[in-house]
């Protein structure tokens, strides 16, 4: 019996279709920040990929909390930016999945007095 191949959070699927649009990419996304926590959708693990098909950017997208009061703002401020940026339609595929720390980018360490 062979195991299912364990993919990678941080990796997305544009990384492999189309790595030339990373550069503009990952300057966009850093710039929506979550407005009571201080630091960015990808410092917090919120993007878990990003693919093009057909000519469509899809970001699937995750909040820190399921009620966050800043969601509906920081999903279309991401949309907006990436749209902006490479000029490609975007759209926002939010999931539901639980956050934790440990999503968090690597070398992140917040000082959020929780710990």
């Amino acid at each position: 019996m062979t195991e299912a191949p364990i993919l990678d959070p941080l990796h997305w699927d544009i990384e492999d279709s189309h790595p030339d649009l990373i550069e503009k990419l990952k300057p966009a996304l850093r710039n929506v920040k979550d407005p009571e926590l201080g630091m960015d959708i990808l410092q917090l693990g919120l993007v878990r990929n990003v693919s093009l098909i057909d000519e469509v950017i899809t970001i699937k997208m995750m909040l820190t909390t399921p009620f966050c009061p800043y969601g509906p703002s920081l999903l279309e401020s991401a949309r907006t930016q990436v749209e902006s940026a490479l000029g490609i339609t975007t759209r926002m595929d939010f999931c539901l999945d639980p956050w934790d720390f440990s999503m968090m980018e690597e070398g992140v360490s917040p000082d959020w007095g929780v710990f």
